[in-house]
């Protein structure tokens, strides 16, 4: 991957407002050298709900639907977010289907490789989970709300 190109997505994802916000630079620099860059078409599966992920997708250009059976409207995931996070985190199968809504790159970073990363620099790992905890709980409130029928909780 060409270093241009490698800048271009490191300002993708740090710019996000509901991804990974409290890595730096250089986090994102380092993340984005041990990535797998990946296309995918329109309706392709990305992740499989049922199947493990064995690592996190940061996407980077297009969007993505994460189809959960039990809601109505499945939630758009937009460049810089990450998804596949629950499978990682807990090393089960994945709860939801996500599908690309068009042509659509994600970066996939593989399990083994993100600790491998976390053992050499401890920092970032505790700015990735940290990370990962907003993200997470943004969505919880977000289906929480939707949940609610207007009533804020």
């Amino acid at each position: 991957m060409s270093k241009t190109l490698q800048q271009q997505d490191v300002s993708v994802l740090s710019a996000c407002k509901h991804g990974l916000i409290y890595l730096t630079a250089n986090d994102w620099a380092l993340i984005a050298d041990k990535a797998k860059r990946l296309e995918f078409q329109p309706g392709d599966r990305i992740v499989y709900k049922g199947k493990p992920t064995n690592g996190i997708y940061l996407l980077l250009k297009g969007t993505a639907r994460a189809e959960i059976p039990s809601r109505k409207v499945a939630p758009v995931i937009e460049p810089g977010e990450v998804f596949g996070e629950i499978s990682f985190l807990d090393e089960l199968p994945a709860t939801a289907n996500v599908v690309a809504q068009g042509r659509t790159e994600a970066y996939f970073l593989e399990r083994l490789v993100l600790f491998s990363l976390f053992e050499l620099f401890p920092h970032l790992g505790s700015r990735f989970y940290r990370s990962m905890a907003s993200s997470l709980s943004r969505r919880l409130r977000e289906l929480i709300e939707a949940g609610s029928d207007g009533v804020k909780g």
